[in-house]
């Protein structure tokens, strides 16, 4: 079976860009408002396959961070965010059921108009398959989020919204 980049991705920067409280450097807050973030399998850097928007404010961020410290102390035995030359660079050792995924991860922008990040992770036993991966993930602010949009819906590529605080029963709502 063929393991999804893009699922696979989408899991990975959830639990990454969640995980800010996780380390020792605060992770940057993204500025509240509609965020398009497109990711891909890292084929010629270019991150060209899922887009998604996602519907943050403070409050949600904030919570998808706490979600991703309580998936961080659940799954990695390792979780190392430094700054290198102005970069945000995060290697992490996690288990996703009986793999052990070792990742490193870069990061550039400014959190308040866009960032990218780029990773590269290698699987032990394979994952689906696959002894290894890379991946690149670019978000950019589209402005405020639309109407109707509450923080924490994320509208997929095909259309579905979700709301990823609903889905976490709650946490993080006013």
């Amino acid at each position: 079976m063929k393991i999804r980049s893009s699922v696979a991705l989408a899991c990975f920067v959830a639990g990454t860009i969640a995980a800010g409280s996780a380390f020792a450097i605060d992770y940057p807050a993204r500025k509240p408002g509609l965020w398009e973030i497109q990711s891909g399998d890292g084929t010629a850097g270019k991150a060209a396959g899922q887009t998604i928007q996602q519907c943050i404010d403070a409050a949600s961020d904030k919570a998808l961070r706490d979600m991703g410290q309580g998936m961080g102390k659940d799954m990695c035995s390792k979780q190392d965010l430094r700054i290198e030359s102005g970069k945000l660079v995060m290697d992490s050792v996690c288990k996703i059921g009986p793999t052990t995924a070792t990742s490193h991860a870069v990061m550039t922008g400014d959190f308040s108009a866009s960032y990218r990040m780029e990773s590269k992770s290698t699987y032990s036993p394979p994952l689906m398959g696959r002894t290894e991966g890379t991946s690149v993930m670019e978000a950019k602010w589209v402005g405020p989020c639309k109407p109707g949009q509450k923080p924490g819906d994320m509208v997929m590529s095909n259309g579905m919204t979700m709301n990823v605080l609903d889905m976490m029963g709650g946490r993080g709502k006013k």
